[in-house]
């Protein structure tokens, strides 16, 4: 457990300096080359054998920098992870008894996902780091009523093939969690109304969902693949994919949203 504490105390350090030190991306950005070439060199151990793991390290992290030199095509990689959280939707529900989505495509599939997440954190740290924040805090609030309250009140098993401790009261009370800080943020700092705070808490509530989604992918990527955890990079704590699977679903998805919110002028940032 003190392992785990202070392996936090240590990310929580490390990503503040990063987030809010400079307003340049002199700090933000090294920090997302570093993490995307470990989470990349952790997929390959969670896809079918892959004889280089080093070329498809490479692939992602040349994709990965390409597209955040052009901005144009962050909309198009956040709608292309939407459509693969859709169908993992189907696939997490369907576990183990279909599982012909455990493949090749795997590879493509960690392009796109990383890709997005990483162009995304760019995005939403661009507009301000208190927006890449708060979707930090959304999740981790979510997560954490989400633990507690399963632990307490947890009966229905929300995918027991995948993830037998998760529970649909557990879910619950995450999502009523994750609503609290979002309204309390809508409301007194952002002072949202009418259309403008209801299309925002119902953007936060979707990202709160496919955060779980995100998390339950990964435990069905593991299972599938027959190991424990993605890595050993962080102590205590697995690898960073172990640590960051639910922000790669959310926050692409919540940057997608954001931006339509943006372009139909019901927020100004």
């Amino acid at each position: 457990m003190w392992q785990r504490i202070k392996t936090a105390v240590i990310l929580i350090i490390i990503v503040g300096i990063a987030l809010f030190a400079s307003q340049t991306p002199i700090l933000f950005a090294p920090l997302l080359v570093i993490s995307v070439i470990i989470a990349a060199h952790e997929w390959t151990k969670l896809m079918p054998k892959w004889r280089l793991p080093a070329r498809f390290v490479v692939l992602v992290l040349a994709v990965t920098l390409v597209s955040l030199m052009f901005e144009v095509t962050w909309v198009f990689w956040w709608a292309a992870s939407l459509v693969i959280w859709l169908m993992a939707l189907s696939w997490v529900g369907k576990f183990p008894t279909h599982t012909n989505w455990y493949g090749k495509q795997l590879a493509l599939m960690g392009v796109v996902i990383l890709t997005a997440s990483i162009t995304a954190m760019f995005y939403l740290w661009q507009l301000s780091p208190w927006w890449l924040l708060y979707v930090f805090l959304l999740v981790w609030c979510a997560d954490s009523g989400a633990y507690f309250v399963g632990r307490k009140l947890g009966r229905r098993k929300m995918a027991p093939n995948v993830s037998p401790n998760k529970s649909m009261e557990g879910l619950a009370g995450g999502l009523v969690t994750g609503l609290l800080v979002v309204i309390a943020i809508s409301v007194f700092k952002l002072q949202l109304t009418g259309v403008a705070l209801v299309a925002f808490v119902i953007l936060s509530a979707l990202t709160i969902l496919v955060s779980v989604l995100g998390d339950l992918f990964e435990s069905m990527l593991k299972r599938r693949a027959g190991v424990k955890d993605s890595g050993t990079f962080l102590p205590g704590h697995g690898g960073i994919l172990d640590r960051i699977d639910s922000l790669l679903s959310a926050t692409p998805i919540f940057a997608l949203g954001f931006w339509g919110l943006q372009q139909l002028g019901l927020l100004v940032v």
